[in-house]
């Protein structure tokens, strides 16, 4: 449980108070009060203040400011600050700043600019941590430790570049390994030193001729991160045991491998930032991928904006309403806490015009802080009656980091493949279904799903046919589609004819890939095997030409020289079934697709819901626990099934409808 010091849910954010002078602290705590704010989390940018000089510590100003708030009755989130080094280690110590991938050094300055690999940054970093966790370790108002900020950044250095290979002589052992799995033969690359391997730069204007290197170097740069926090996870933790540790992770990112980093924190937590006009689902989606690092834990909202951004192309303001309502959504697929960055609106530099609870007005009279000082009563209303449950999905989405990384690597057959865009058409499916999913990686548990969906699954890690082939064979369903089971995890063709070891899960063999130019299409004609989706439908994109081996072939293409070849199969596996859909199809073709294939397994909503409305739920100790989130313009009219509800929000009570005004929430619970 995240919030086992307090029963309610997590309401705060980030707080700079050492941009400000002390006569103001005590107005902020007043506003925060006000709000209804239960944590801060400080001081996450200030290591130049915190240790002024290489041999010099600073306390006191922390010290007061702890007390000021911990006198407030208001908890802390407790960060190491070591996310942005000082200016005077990056003097004395140069090779602390990273190098970037077209071979610049950087100078000091922005966040995060240090080698991952740096042995002073590393020993600075782990002191701090240290001295932060003995002098406030006991403190009775402390919750979280919070490691770092938004980690991420490569370096290509080249201390960087002698750890890559001490990494490689670690997972491979010896060169000959090492020529075989990046298939070095190829333009008479083979290595005969270790001294001979260098990092995937671009000097050349292309690090992606190596696909296999280029990944292995996202790889050892995930692993050297992780290090980095570990490094001072493992101080922090051997003083203060009970308290749990996290690092926020910003967004659904590819340049670390998430999975391994979730198995490191205590509880996972992430930053959401989704711009005005972004799909909901694409958040959704992220929320609960977010959910399953942890095999479906509750996460930490570390941080999202009260109103607007400041680094975005247009940095629109969040309509009224809207704040509360993304909140409410990230708590409905699996957030116990709600947070903020910021509190207090920064006076300069690139984030004066991020959004805060306390706007450069300086006092409650604006828009933004009456929105926060709602949702803080209604979070306060709730107590404890929702931390800690969980989602309960029959569906999962399988999504691998590892993967997205190759497909975007790779060198064909479209510059237009997008591997999380696929990802985020097929979970539009189910959302727009209100039906759960939950977003997993190809080393999660198969066995509590009914239904698999896992588009453009090109690489096949050690393993994981076998698994998905146990899972059809025991009654499960698995849709997978277009340029999957191409290669292994080092990027290389499993040769025999594509999709490689799903070839017999599927019953079929892809003979070539089209790759279609941008205004090209073609179309899927279903047929009345299929009634549900009897017709045409448009595809584009990637088109692969298939012969049937086992498989039943419900839809075949329209157009072109393959027209009348298969686009959509079923093979019967075991007693599950295997779906391959061989096309980029559209968005209404996956709706029905899915729909289709959900209504065969009896996978509904809980309630009728019109467009722009999504319906998700947590459950705990018999307790189920249902939102409704209106996420239209316009007021909406949800059906519910049978039996009364109340709303725990505003503890109505309804029986056979519900209607939301403009970006609205409920959330329902079965009244005995």
């Amino acid at each position: 449980m995240i919030n086992d010091k307090l029963p309610y849910i997590y309401y705060g954010g980030d707080y700079n108070p050492d941009q400000w002078p002390e006569e103001i602290w005590q107005e902020d705590m007043r506003l925060f009060k006000l709000a209804g704010i239960n944590i801060v989390t400080l001081p996450v940018f200030s290591w130049a203040k915190l240790q002024p000089s290489e041999h010099t510590y600073d306390f006191d100003w922390l010290d007061k400011i702890i007390e000021t708030v911990a006198k407030e009755g208001i908890y802390l989130c407790l960060a190491t600050s070591t996310a942005a080094q000082p200016a005077w280690m990056s003097r004395q110590y140069p090779e602390v700043l990273p190098v970037d991938i077209d071979g610049r050094k950087r100078t000091h300055g922005s966040r995060v600019n240090f080698c991952p690999n740096s042995g002073v940054y590393r020993r600075f970093a782990a002191q701090l941590a240290a001295k932060l966790a003995e002098r406030y370790g006991n403190h009775p108002s402390l919750l979280v430790w919070h490691i770092g900020n938004e980690y991420g950044p490569h370096c290509y250095c080249e201390t960087c570049a002698a750890s890559f290979r001490v990494w490689l002589q670690n997972k491979y052992g010896t060169l000959d390994v090492v020529n075989r799995v990046w298939n070095l033969s190829f333009w008479s690359h083979t290595v005969y030193e270790w001294d001979d391997i260098v990092p995937p730069t671009n000097l050349n204007g292309n690090n992606k001729c190596f696909q296999g290197i280029a990944l292995d170097y996202k790889r050892f740069m995930s692993d050297s991160i992780l290090e980095c926090y570990q490094n001072e996870y493992d101080v922090i933790k051997q003083m203060t045991p009970h308290i749990k540790i996290t690092s926020n992770i910003w967004g659904l990112f590819n340049g670390l491998d998430l999975k391994k980093w979730a198995e490191r924190m205590d509880v996972v937590s992430w930053d959401s930032y989704p711009q005005m006009n972004e799909p909901m689902s694409n958040v959704a989606m992220r929320h609960d991928y977010m959910r399953g690092l942890k095999d479906g834990q509750p996460f930490m909202l570390m941080e999202q904006t009260p109103s607007q951004q400041n680094w975005q192309p247009y940095n629109s303001l969040k309509r009224p309403g809207v704040m509360r309502l993304w909140s409410y959504q990230a708590i409905a697929h699996g957030a116990d806490t709600v947070m903020f960055f910021q509190l207090r609106r920064s006076v300069g530099a690139c984030e004066k015009y991020h959004g805060a609870l306390i706007a450069h007005a300086g006092h409650e009279h604006t828009r933004v802080f009456r929105e926060c000082t709602q949702l803080g009563q209604e979070l306060k209303g709730l107590g404890d009656t929702i931390l800690d449950s969980v989602t309960e999905s029959s569906v999962a989405l399988l999504f691998d980091i590892d993967t997205w990384n190759a497909v975007e690597m790779t060198s064909g057959p479209s510059v237009d493949l997008d591997y999380l865009k696929q990802a985020q058409k097929y979970y539009k499916a189910f959302y727009d279904l209100n039906v759960s999913v939950d977003v997993i990686s190809p080393i999660s548990d198969f066995s509590k799903y009914e239904f698999i969906v896992a588009p453009v699954m090109y690489m096949m890690k050690p393993g994981v046919s076998e698994r998905l082939k146990s899972f059809v064979k025991q009654g499960g369903t698995l849709v997978t589609s277009f340029f999957s089971g191409i290669v292994n995890e080092n990027d290389l063709v499993t040769l025999g004819g594509y999709p490689g070891e799903l070839r017999d899960l599927l019953g079929i063999w892809v003979e070539e890939i089209d790759a279609l130019q941008p205004e090209m299409t073609n179309q899927i004609h279903m047929n009345a095997t299929f009634p549900a989706l009897e017709g045409d439908y448009n595809c584009g994109l990637l088109c692969d030409l298939l012969h049937l081996e086992g498989a039943e072939a419900l839809g075949s293409y329209g157009h072109d020289f393959y027209a009348g070849m298969p686009a959509v199969t079923v093979n019967r596996f075991g007693q599950g079934e295997a779906y391959y859909v061989a096309t980029d199809p559209e968005q209404a073709f996956l709706n029905k697709f899915c729909k289709a294939l959900c209504d065969k397994m009896g996978i509904a909503s809980p309630h009728q819901a019109p467009a722009g409305v999504e319906i998700a739920s947590r459950s705990k100790e018999g307790r189920t626990f249902i939102f409704v989130l209106n996420h239209n313009p316009h007021d909406a009219t949800t059906y519910l099934y049978d039996g009364t509800y109340k709303d725990l929000l505003s503890h109505r009570i309804y029986e056979g409808s519900l209607k939301l005004e403009p970006y609205g929430v409920a959330i329902l619970e079965r009244c005995n």
